[in-house]
């Protein structure tokens, strides 16, 4: 009996679908992503990138794990990300350090 894995709604395609805009998932494929074909909504294949393409270290995790591929560098992603904003007040961690200083200063 195959493996199974859970199924991600937005990395599954049809055979229908597949079939016609083929080019368009094989795009998306040589990026990095992997996608589960359907057939009446059961799963009945995965393609994954190349592993020519992809580093054979996370190949094998995300066999293992049924993860996805990553698509992008971490370090690139995180110098993207939007500066963090300041914590609203009334929060349970501006809660706990104010309790935490207490009327006898820090504890």
């Amino acid at each position: 009996m195959a493996a199974t894995h859970p199924i991600s709604a937005s990395k599954t395609v049809g055979v229908r679908e597949l079939r016609q805009n083929l080019s368009k998932y094989l795009a998306r494929i040589k990026q990095g992503e992997t996608l589960a074909v359907t057939e009446r909504g059961h799963e009945i294949a995965r393609l994954i990138p190349s592993p020519n393409a992809v580093d054979p270290a996370y190949l094998k995790l995300a066999e293992k794990y049924g993860a996805t591929i990553p698509t992008k560098n971490l370090l690139d992603v995180i110098d993207n990300l939007p500066p963090r904003r300041k914590r609203p007040a009334g929060t349970t961690d501006a809660f706990l350090e104010e309790s935490r200083k207490g009327p006898f200063g820090p504890r």
